[in-house]
């Protein structure tokens, strides 16, 4: 499968940021049960989209966050 990335440095970083905030949210036992768990899927999802620097939610509405 062949795509452009569409994400930019700033954007990666606060969804690396986002991922270790929602991970120690769960690892602390501050969230948990079902709420927990769409946590941990968020952090996996946030971690990555911002190692492929892609975000297939980006595509219908044609942004870009990586700028020229």
């Amino acid at each position: 499968m062949k795509f452009t990335t569409n994400m930019g440095q700033t954007d990666r970083i606060l969804r690396i940021a986002l991922a270790v905030v929602f991970a120690a949210l769960n690892l602390f036992g501050i969230v948990s049960g079902p709420l927990g768990l769409i946590l941990w899927v968020l952090a996996a999802v946030f971690v990555l989209t911002s190692v492929i620097s892609f975000c297939p939610l980006y595509l219908p509405f044609k942004i870009s966050t990586k700028g020229k």
